[in-house]
């Protein structure tokens, strides 16, 4: 099974849109009992752990058999604004992506993803300057505004 995102970098904006395609290889499609694409987050750390599916897409015996697996296959979801990736010394929570295979003999084989959603503060593009003799030459960037950097208040 392959199982991608739509963003290398593994950052989404909360609020934005995701895409995850899969292919499945190597499985023969009589083997097949149905699989499920889901979107979750889950808590790792002291205490109990949460789990949350936020998007589940089933797909059934006979879905699969029409239309086949030989393709990528694809599913889109709207990501919601929070809880936001968070990895802390007490908790974490992560987001991800699980593709779960259900085989005719009662198997499972399960794929994930790992995924980041931040706010869209958190996502700030910077410019590297072309030539620079001290890591202290270019602007420091926060939230879209330019500052001026150390080594330029001499």
């Amino acid at each position: 099974m392959n199982l991608s995102l739509c963003h290398e970098d593994g950052l989404y904006e909360a609020g934005g849109k995701l895409t995850a395609r899969w292919k499945i290889s190597r499985v023969p499609l009589d083997e097949i009992n149905g699989l499920e694409v889901s979107v979750l987050w889950h808590t790792e750390g002291k205490g109990d752990e949460d789990l949350h599916v936020h998007h589940f897409h089933r797909v059934v015996e006979n879905q699969i058999r029409r239309s086949g697996l030989a393709d990528e296959q694809s599913t889109h979801c709207n990501l919601p604004d929070t809880p936001l990736s968070y990895h802390g010394k007490l908790i974490s929570v992560r987001w991800c992506v699980r593709l779960r295979l259900f085989l005719e003999d009662g198997r499972e084989i399960l794929a994930e993803h790992p995924f980041h959603l931040v706010s869209s503060t958190m996502i700030v593009p910077c410019s590297v300057p072309e030539q620079s003799d001290s890591i202290y030459d270019s602007a420091v960037v926060e939230s879209g505004t330019e500052t001026e950097s150390p080594s330029s208040t001499s």
